[in-house]
């Protein structure tokens, strides 16, 4: 499998889903400011028309994109790795509901951090949406469960850990959500995190 990728984005996700299943992976570094791929220079719009990271090469003519949708194909045609309840029932419910959740409200809620030219009003507005977002997190992890939704680590977590991530480079920070920050540093212990943060060149980062 290919997996198209830039370091840190959102694409990290799916990057460390497929570690936790074991399956290898070639990672193809974009360069999203260029929309070209680092090693080639080919044009990244030309392998993923929206021109946006992740995109798993899966054997069609085009690849799988967004990022919810990847990682549940790879559970899905992985169940020996556990990564996701089996579809169908209330377990897995609750997992497509936190990967909705996380993709519409606090993924979203991050763009104008991330967006050059964004005015310090839509800023503030952003880092105002993101904490309420992460108090909901908080909120549910206060219960004292380990993983987002319960005691085994999903597909969900890889998405939760890499959206919390990005508290340290907009300068949120997780200092007012002490339970999102335990659950950042247990995911970030997970050897197959390590691997795909080495790979990235985020070790330090996270």
């Amino acid at each position: 499998m290919k997996l198209y990728y830039s370091p840190g984005a959102c694409s990290l996700s799916p990057h460390i889903v497929l570690r936790e299943a074991g399956l290898p992976v070639e990672l193809i570094q974009v360069d999203l400011a260029s929309g070209k791929l680092v090693a080639s220079g080919d044009r990244f719009r030309n392998i993923n028309p929206k021109g946006y990271v992740p995109a798993l090469e899966i054997g069609e003519a085009l690849p799988l994109t967004e990022g919810a949708a990847i990682v549940q194909h790879i559970a899905d045609s992985h169940p020996e790795a556990g990564l996701a309840p089996a579809a169908g029932t209330a377990a897995r419910a609750r997992v497509n509901e936190w990967l909705t959740f996380l993709s519409s409200e606090l993924h979203k809620s991050f763009g104008p951090l991330f967006t050059p030219g964004s005015s310090d009003e839509a800023r503030q507005a952003a880092i105002k949406k993101v904490k309420s977002r992460l108090d909901m997190v908080e909120a549910a992890l206060a219960d004292g469960r380990s993983w987002l939704t319960g005691e085994v680590f999903t597909i969900a977590d890889a998405y939760l850990f890499t959206l919390t991530n990005w508290t340290g480079p907009t300068q949120i920070g997780l200092a007012d959500h002490p339970g999102l920050a335990a659950y950042q540093a247990r995911v970030a212990a997970r050897p197959a995190v390590q691997a795909a943060l080495e790979a990235e060149g985020l070790l330090q980062a996270a």
